[in-house]
């Protein structure tokens, strides 16, 4: 029982580095059927603006945070207004494809700059851990760190999205853009705002990852951002609660087929659940239940 416990700890504060990834992708999905592969990269250049934050900068933990999600915010912006915004009306194809060659970009981009050596992210507070049952469950400051960051910006991200001015014209975009459009909503601005929301959450991810890990790299976005995808679409791509959901449930299982089984099959087990998502139910856990989305 104990090992479950700690394995559920584990899991709950990868899954919850997920979800955050998860959201822009299900954001940006629920208002353009856009799947933006460029944004596990955005999640790379957010973790390595917090080691910038924190090395050169001099800044603490919530600063480098912050920091780093406006970079990101303002970077997702760039990124629709050049790359995606232009080809609005294209196919599908043509969008996804162009999507794949802003993933690359980034990564190559940022591997010419930096390098593509790990870089070790500095321990910008101590480590600290609490046992419980007799030392055989342990969690640490920084797994608490990560849950009460994901926590807190899950709330603020629905605040906006059902409290604001901005949040009410997303759901209308994704409803219907040209209706919207007819209502005077600013329809690319309203798009805009959502890749800088989705962007500046992927940073605090990419920042918590850096914490948690100890290092960054220009190809991290990869793996992480894969799974992230299969989070939002086991939860129900377009669907914010469907994404942090999804996220919490791979990361719980990645850490149960780790405890109990093998590490190997952690990534697999991953793609095994989006072939079994895709078979069985392609909405998601949540595709006939919510009925708004972003």
């Amino acid at each position: 029982m104990t090992e479950f416990i700690q394995q559920l700890i584990n899991g709950i504060s990868v899954g919850s580095i997920y979800a955050l990834i998860a959201l822009g992708y299900t954001m940006v999905y629920g208002i353009i059927k856009l799947i933006n592969f460029a944004h596990g990269d955005v999640y790379m250049l957010g973790a390595f603006a917090g080691l910038y934050a924190t090395l050169v900068l001099k800044m603490s933990f919530v600063p480098a945070l912050l920091f780093s999600m406006i970079v990101c915010a303002i970077l997702g912006i760039i990124i629709e207004r050049l790359a995606y915004r232009p080809l609005r009306n294209a196919p599908k194809i043509v969008i996804l494809i162009t999507a794949i060659g802003v993933s690359f970009f980034l990564e190559y981009t940022t591997m010419y700059f930096l390098g593509p050596q790990p870089r070790a992210f500095p321990a910008i507070f101590k480590e600290v851990s609490y046992s419980f049952f007799g030392g055989k469950v342990t969690i640490s400051n920084r797994e608490i760190t990560i849950v009460v960051v994901t926590i807190v910006l899950m709330i603020l991200l629905q605040y906006i999205v059902h409290n604001t001015k901005i949040g009410k014209a997303m759901r209308a975009v994704s409803y219907d853009m040209q209706a919207a459009r007819l209502m005077g909503i600013n329809v690319d601005s309203t798009i805009s705002a959502t890749f800088a929301l989705g962007s500046a959450l992927a940073a605090a991810a990419g920042v918590l990852v850096g914490v948690y890990y100890n290092k960054v790299f220009p190809l991290m976005g990869i793996m992480f951002g894969l799974k992230a995808f299969v989070s939002a679409v086991l939860g129900g791509i377009g669907i914010i609660p469907g994404a942090m959901t999804g996220g919490l449930i791979l990361g719980i299982t990645e850490a149960l087929v780790s405890g109990y089984g093998s590490s190997l099959y952690r990534d697999p087990v991953a793609f095994v659940i989006l072939i079994l998502i895709l078979l069985v139910k392609p909405s998601g856990l949540f595709g006939k239940n919510v009925r708004e989305k972003v």
